[in-house]
């Protein structure tokens, strides 16, 4: 299955200040959280972010937050963004496909991701947007996600399946700024 903007909205999961400096390569996961955001915006994709307990975590990084309005942001306790059910309430949260970023990857991430296939929607992680404190963890997170059915995609497969085809505004104005 491809990814497609009518169904797809895009989940940056707990990319918060005091996660950013404790996980493997945080600044630069950060940076590729905001590419894919930029991106999501300019194909007319929806965002939803979450903060998990952002009185001891601190808020989404200060980059993020002027680009996801405060009715897209979810507040949670529970290691699953599913589990409050704040996630579906948001704008777009409903839709179909799920294209995951975030920290940490055997943590927040990875649990929602399995509670999103288990409820039926068709789900992708970012490969280099989702980290956590150790490589080791990502990677059995990413293995165990793919077995329950998540597709591992890189920034650019996602941003050329929203795209469809070269030759519209979209696809010139996605290439000038984010394609190299």
């Amino acid at each position: 299955m491809r990814m497609r903007v009518a169904q797809s909205v895009l989940l940056v999961v707990d990319v918060q200040d005091r996660l950013e400096n404790v996980v493997e390569n945080g600044t630069s996961v950060v940076s590729e959280v905001l590419w894919l955001v930029r991106v999501a915006q300019r194909t007319g994709v929806p965002v939803i972010a979450t903060e998990h307990c952002p009185e001891k975590l601190g808020h989404s990084v200060a980059a993020l937050r002027p680009l996801v309005p405060p009715s897209s942001v979810v507040r949670k306790s529970h290691f699953s963004a599913v589990s409050e059910g704040g996630l579906f309430r948001a704008p777009e949260g409903q839709r179909v496909q799920w294209i995951v970023a975030g920290m940490e990857s055997h943590v927040c991430v990875m649990q929602t991701v399995l509670d999103l296939l288990e409820l039926g929607r068709e789900v992708f992680v970012v490969e280099e947007a989702v980290a956590s404190r150790q490589a080791r963890d990502k990677a059995l997170a990413l293995e165990r996600m793919r077995r329950h059915g998540a597709d591992i995609v890189s920034r650019e497969m996602v941003a050329f399946e929203w795209l469809v085809h070269a030759g519209t505004p979209e696809f010139k104005s996605v290439l000038r700024g984010f394609i190299r």
